[in-house]
Parts: C-alpha cells; sequence; structure tokens
C-alpha cells in the first residue's frame, strides 16, 4: 500500500487526482469544490441553539465547538451546505438554517468582475490599480506630480508597466495628514481626471470621501469612487455612486486621517474589520449600490498597528468569505518598513511580497506605485495557484 498525502488547501489537487483516476472532470471539479474545509465562528446564539449545532455536527459530520452565546463549526463545503438544508428533514431549525445558508451562498457567489459606470472589469487575473497622487504632501510621492501634463505622462508609465486602472486621489491620507479645502482638492483632481479619461485609455477611480469632488470626477470621465470611509464621511455620497452606477470600493477605516492611529484597538481585527464592512456593504446596497459594484478594502495601515496589519492579511479569507472582491493596499506602508528595515521609497520589494501573499489569501485586486514590479510577481503567484 502507498499513501501520498494530497495538498488539502488545494482543491486543485483532489480533482486531479479524481480524474486521472478515470473520474469525469465535471464531477471531479465539484468533488474538489465541496472538500473545500470552512471554519466558522457563529455569535449570539442561544443555548438551545448552541446545543442544535452541537447535535447536527455529530450528526452530519461537521466538527462543533460551542460556548457561552457562540459555536465554532469546522468542516467541508458540502458537509456545511448539509448543515444549511432549509427543508424540514434538514438536521438544523430554520433560524438556524437559513441564515447559514445566506451566509454560504453570497460566498459562493463573489462577482466575477466589477461593475463601474462604464464598463465590466473581469478579475479572472488580478487587478492592479496605479497611484497617481496629485497630492503635495502624500507619505510616499507628494509633489512628484506637479502638473497635469505631468500626471498624465506617470498615466502613460503605469499603463506600459500593467496597469488596469488608475487611481487619482487629491487628499493625502497619511496618519496626521492635513485635509485639504474641498475647492483645493475639485482644482487637483478635475483636471487630472478629464485627461487621463479622454487620453490614457484605462478606467480611471477618484480616490475621495466627498461627494462634489467624487460628482465632479465622474463628470470628467472617472467610473469608480474609491472611498477610505466606505461611504461613511459624506452622507451624499451613497446616493450619488447609485444614481451613477459607479464602481466603489470601501475601504475600512476608524476616525478620520488625522486620529485614525489611536483607533486601533480589535478584540480581534479580523472578525471586527469584516463585521464592520459587512455592516457598510449592507449600508451601500440598501442605498442602491449593485453588489456587482462593490469592492472590499481592509484598510492596510489604517487605524492598523504593525501586527494588526500582518494578521489582517494572514487571515483574509474573514473578508473574502464576505462574498465581495477583495481589494489590498500596503504600497511602501509603515508595516512594510517594520519588517525590512527599509525606507518609504525603498519599499517596492516588500510591496510585491505583500500582494503575493494577499493574492494566494484570496485578494483580487492591488492598489500600488510600481505596477511593473508587483505586475510580475503576481503572475507568478497566479502560475503557483493553477499549478
Amino acid at each position: 500500500m502507498r499513501i501520498t498525502a494530497l495538498a488539502g488547501t488545494v482543491p486543485a489537487a483532489l480533482a486531479q487526482a479524481l480524474a486521472d483516476r478515470g473520474v469525469d472532470r465535471d464531477r471531479a471539479e465539484a468533488a474538489a469544490a465541496g472538500g473545500e474545509t470552512l471554519r466558522l465562528l457563529l455569535e449570539g446564539l442561544a443555548e438551545e441553539d448552541a446545543f442544535a449545532l452541537f447535535r447536527a455536527g455529530r450528526a452530519t459530520g461537521v466538527d462543533c465547538q460551542t460556548g457561552d452565546g457562540w459555536a465554532v463549526l469546522d468542516g467541508t463545503l458540502a458537509r456545511l451546505a448539509g448543515l444549511a438544508r432549509p427543508d424540514e428533514a434538514g438536521p438544523l431549525p430554520r433560524r438556524l438554517s437559513e441564515p447559514l445558508g445566506r451566509f454560504l451562498a453570497v460566498r459562493q457567489e463573489t462577482p466575477a468582475g466589477w461593475r463601474t459606470a462604464r464598463r465590466t472589469i473581469l478579475l479572472e487575473r488580478p487587478c492592479v490599480l496605479g497611484i497617481l497622487n496629485v497630492t503635495p504632501d502624500s507619505f510616499s510621492d507628494g509633489g512628484r506630480l506637479a502638473t497635469v501634463d505631468d500626471a498624465v505622462r506617470a498615466a502613460a508609465g503605469l499603463r506600459e508597466a500593467g496597469a488596469d486602472v488608475l487611481d487619482v486621489g487629491g487628499e493625502s491620507t497619511r496618519p496626521g495628514a492635513a485635509t485639504p479645502d474641498e475647492a483645493t482638492e475639485l482644482e487637483r483632481v478635475v483636471p487630472v481626471v478629464a485627461r487621463l479619461a479622454a487620453e490614457v485609455g484605462l478606467p480611471v477611480s477618484v480616490d475621495t470621501r466627498r461627494s462634489r469632488v467624487a460628482a465632479a470626477a465622474l463628470d470628467a470621465g472617472a467610473e469608480i469612487v474609491n472611498d477610505i470611509s466606505a461611504l461613511a464621511h459624506d452622507p451624499a455620497m451613497a446616493g450619488l455612486v447609485a444614481a451613477r452606477s459607479a464602481g466603489v470600493v470601501l475601504m475600512h477605516m476608524r476616525g478620520t486621517p488625522q486620529t485614525m492611529d489611536a483607533e486601533a484597538r480589535y478584540a480581534d481585527v479580523a472578525l471586527d474589520v469584516a463585521a464592520e464592512l459587512a455592516a457598510r456593504r449592507d449600508a451601500a446596497c440598501a442605498a442602491g449600490i449593485a453588489r456587482e459594484a462593490i469592492v472590499l478594502d481592509p484598510g492596510l495601515g489604517f487605524a492598523k498597528t504593525v501586527e494588526q496589519n500582518y494578521a489582517l492579511m494572514n487571515r483574509l479569507e474573514t473578508l473574502t468569505a464576505l462574498g465581495q472582491p477583495v481589494l489590498v493596499g500596503p504600497s511602501r506602508k509603515r508595516f512594510l518598513g517594520a519588517a525590512t528595515g527599509r525606507p518609504v521609497h525603498e519599499r517596492d520589494a516588500a510591496t510585491a511580497a505583500a500582494c503575493v501573499a494577499a493574492r494566494l489569501r484570496g485578494a483580487r485586486l492591488f492598489r500600488v506605485h510600481d505596477v511593473r514590479a508587483v505586475r510580475e510577481a503576481l503572475a507568478v503567484a497566479d502560475a503557483v495557484l493553477a499549478g
């Protein structure tokens, strides 16, 4: 007898092993997908609900640990789906099976593309957003793009390096940065967006918290709003994004750029960030924004300590399980310097490494300065994932 370990976290390994042994390819892939293992934390449970989960888990082969008001389910996707059966013969009462079923369904229905105001950007391969900061005080590249012509030349360079989207920001959001007035932000952003939309040939995203800036940028040709407050800063922003059918990035942050470092207090950073982003996603949907238009960003470096940033990246599946594409923006940030000892302008290799780590944890979009290095690193990561 020969015993061989299959790669337990790689469904393709099981699918290939079954197909090589005569199992129909479609059946092999379905079996591999159902064999994926999930670990789910359920909170806010009554005592009888925790007991019902424990009993149903024993009957269906799902490991269940329980405590005061909580349970952890650990099992394959197929067996967890069995727990969520909604019919009368199902192992759980409807008050438990229905929310479990909804969670699993949303996780399985992550949009394959990102719908913007002008197109759908397919996410079969990593989507790279090239950063264009038209500010004098951004932490990495403030003041580098002094004129609109400078920004257009830089955007053309990002396009040639492999960028899929250009992300234009007129407000520095580094810790402690001063907030420009609205007129200044408009003056910085709108002429650049108009030229990029007309000349560079890539989708343009505007990085702003203000609805008037977003509206002017959309009028000028932008098709995505990247809001570090997840639409919470400006009450008019959600309605604007919905009315214009724009794509939107909902980023996690607590406080403001001036106060966020003091807000990095979490019981569990991955669980807390996921819960807060899920609430912002639900608010966006309630405002009329389509799920296909929404991308989630954990906000690396925003109200997070060095250790919390790395924990969040390591547990990114907690966010991808929300059923929305996930974007990460680690580019040249302080937590990378803490690991490498490199100053801000020497962190591009660390940025590429962080993007690869996030890709292997399920991220689909990457907002970076050095597009070429990250595009090449992600090509290697995808080759590994396809192996």
